[in-house]
């Protein structure tokens, strides 16, 4: 059928609509890798109560901001969903989208101008996790759009020059059988300056279930293990099997790839339920972290913390965050590795800093100076125990895709911090965590669109809020 698109929306599809049933108004249909204003034939593939999805089959009218892709693999790989269009568009979308949710969902027209900082469009990520399969024949790559199945792919140009020249180096050892079948998933994470690079190897027990206490029969498994247990958790010989394994068939990478650091080896587990989102490493050989330089000062960033992805725009965001703010407390919901805290602390007498997660939080002690307290707990916790009573100047939230939530937002209202900064990187939870803050007397100050994933529908906003 032919479908003219009204808009891009959250998520990367473009919005049509079918011709209006007996009911009126035509029922909302999504297709992706298209641009406002174009005239297509679609081809449905999906319908439910309340929308529909489709594919192009052919364009008729093309918008005057489509481009040619830069990627081979793109609208085949589920990672990018914006190529097609100029970067500048892609600006104005994403724009347009934070503004939309934030009118429709929290009733708040920006009095202010919306800022948008934007990125170096290619090269930019210094993070990236992907698949392995070793049989029938080695495949490397991402999911395929739309599914949970396997696209080899032999080059990122959005991620940086270090993880792509890794990238070429897997394939070389993966395709030369020189890759430990037991190896699911590979994260590579590289320094500020794309010099030093950090692996992550997501191992399982592979199909023919190693001895528990020797790596035995053939290449590269010829290495005993039994005396380095000390330490382990309660599967110790496995674990220590499964990472002997690993890492004594990844050790050719190192070779090829002096820049790497360290590389660390995690547990998958079969059953979703035990899939720590954040696990243990099992081993690490080499360094276990790298040190992440920025303007604002150097973090010690370790295998399974999180970290901001893109390397070109991480001052501009902290300089966003906390440029102009000084005073007695600060608090900082969310740390991380202390990306916020570790500079607002040479402008706040004291900053507390509260983390979840057992990785992060132990970079963020690491990263922190005298006058910061740092909490491992989550936040929902933490307020609970200190709402009504803390009174910082400052609050800080950077909380993940899920948002805050409404009792974490009320909590944090509850606080009547003079100032408020939500750093978000989905706008629907954003302008529904507002709604409370908004009751609570807060008001807009100043809105950053911060472009820290150009080529995706994701967007990173920073709300500053005062009362």
């Amino acid at each position: 059928m032919e479908l003219t698109i009204e808009k891009l929306v959250y998520g990367g599809d473009g919005l049509s609509r079918l011709p209006p049933d007996e009911n009126g108004r035509g029922k909302a249909v999504f297709v992706p890798f298209v641009l406002e204003g174009e005239r297509i034939e679609a081809i449905l593939l999906q319908q439910k109560a309340g929308f529909a999805r489709a594919r192009v089959n052919n364009i008729f009218e093309s918008s005057a901001r489509r481009v040619e892709p830069k990627c081979p693999y793109f609208a085949r790989c589920g990672g990018c969903h914006y190529q097609h269009s100029s970067y500048d568009h892609q600006l104005e979308i994403k724009a347009s989208i934070l503004k939309e949710n934030l009118r429709r969902i929290a009733k708040v027209e920006l009095a202010t101008d919306l800022k948008v900082h934007p990125s170096p469009p290619w090269n930019y990520r210094n993070r990236t996790r992907l698949r392995i399969h070793t049989h029938p024949e080695f495949a490397f790559g991402y999911y395929r759009f739309g599914s949970h199945a396997l696209l080899p792919v032999e080059e990122c140009p959005i991620s940086s020059p270090l993880i792509n020249r890794a990238i070429g180096v897997i394939w070389e050892m993966g395709r030369a059988g020189r890759i430990a079948e037991n190896i699911h998933e590979i994260e590579l994470f590289t320094s500020a300056e794309d010099t030093r690079l950090l692996v992550g190897l997501y191992v399982a027990p592979p199909a023919n279930d190693l001895d528990r206490d020797n790596v035995s029969s053939g290449s590269p498994r010829k290495r005993s293990i039994g005396n380095r247990s000390e330490s382990r958790p309660e599967n110790a010989r496995q674990s220590a099997t499964l990472s002997a394994y690993a890492i004594h068939g990844f050790e050719n990478l190192r070779a090829a790839l002096p820049e790497i650091g360290g590389i660390a080896v995690f547990p998958v587990h079969s059953d979703a339920s035990t899939n720590d989102s954040e696990p243990a490493p099992i081993e690490v050989t080499g360094e276990p972290s790298l040190i992440y330089e920025t303007k604002h000062g150097s973090y010690r960033v370790s295998a399974g913390s999180f970290f901001q992805t893109n390397r070109f725009l991480t001052d501009e965001l902290i300089g966003i965050v906390t440029s102009g703010c000084a005073g007695r407390t600060a608090l900082d919901l969310y740390a991380g590795v202390g990306l916020f805290s570790t500079v607002l602390s040479r402008e706040f007498e004291r900053v507390i800093a509260v983390e979840g997660s057992q990785h992060s939080s132990t970079d963020l002690a690491y990263n922190s100076g005298a006058n910061v307290k740092t909490i491992h707990a989550t936040v929902e916790h933490y307020l609970t125990n200190v709402a009504g009573k803390l009174r910082p100047d400052l609050v800080v939230v950077d909380p993940p895709r899920g948002g805050l939530g409404e009792k974490v937002a009320r909590n944090v209202a509850a606080m009547v911090a003079p100032k408020l900064t939500y750093v978000s990187c989905d706008p629907a939870t954003l302008a529904r965590d507002l709604v409370p803050l908004l009751a609570a007397g807060y008001r807009v100050q100043e809105a950053h669109l911060i472009d820290l994933f150009p080529q995706t529908f994701h967007l990173e906003s920073v709300i500053q809020m005062v009362r």
